[in-house]
């Protein structure tokens, strides 16, 4: 019996591939345009995350393409927001341009997403249409349990950075949960959002009088924004 792995099924971007890539279960081959679809919008989402604008723009023309050909406007709202979803989790907020043109023939856990993305306090009923992820951030940005707790429960990479981002655009979000954004950034090797965290850490060591701090995270930068390259 065909077994779905999890492949980040707590994941935001994942949960929301899923309807791209038709499950996972045994039965006939999946249309050439879903595998397109899938792998471009993950190839856009890396190049994003790991600072690539020229690779991110060619993959999302190769998703938008593929997605094009089904005439649904609604998987291309999909694919939209996982973009602007990897654009939360390098600080980049506001509106998600590439899927307000779209809002209109999104289903409605669509736009509860763009909502969550946006920073918005959703309804109880709202918040279950997010993916699973997401849940448990949404609930306390709505007032419910801790904003620790809910980012604690996640177990995945970047939605672990949209969850703490979307805290931190709320005020929500103390020092030991941008530490570890930048952590997670870090472990990944996404230079885009780990330059984004770092800074908001050197600015409040800098804010803090915490000279020697700074210099240390400058120094981080410095080397995250040289590439590694010599002389720098």
């Amino acid at each position: 019996m065909a077994v779905c792995t999890r492949q980040r099924a707590e994941a935001a971007l994942s949960a929301l591939l899923l309807a791209l890539a038709a499950g996972c279960a045994s039965g006939p081959p999946a249309p050439a345009w879903q595998g397109e679809a899938r792998s471009a919008v993950e190839a856009a989402v890396t190049a994003h995350l790991e600072g690539d604008a020229r690779a991110e723009n060619a993959a999302a023309q190769r998703a938008r393409q593929a997605l094009a050909r089904t005439g649904r406007p609604e998987l291309l709202a999909r694919a939209e927001l996982m973009r602007c979803a990897a654009r939360v989790a390098s600080l980049a907020f506001g509106p998600c341009e590439g899927f307000e043109p779209l809002r209109a023939d999104a289903g409605a856990a669509e736009q509860a997403y763009a909502e969550h993305l946006q920073g918005r306090a959703l309804a109880p009923e709202r918040i279950a249409l997010l993916p699973e992820a997401q849940r448990g951030v949404a609930a306390a940005m709505a007032g419910g349990r801790g904003a620790g707790d809910a980012v604690a429960a996640i177990k995945d990479p970047q939605s672990r950075l949209i969850a703490i981002a979307l805290l931190f655009q709320a005020g929500r979000a103390d020092p030991a949960l941008i530490a570890r954004a930048a952590d997670t950034a870090s472990a990944q090797g996404w230079r885009r959002p780990l330059l984004a965290w770092l800074k908001v850490q050197q600015r409040l060591a800098t804010q803090a009088g915490a000279a020697e701090e700074a210099q240390r995270l400058a120094r981080r930068i410095a080397l995250v924004e040289s590439g590694g390259a010599a002389g720098r």
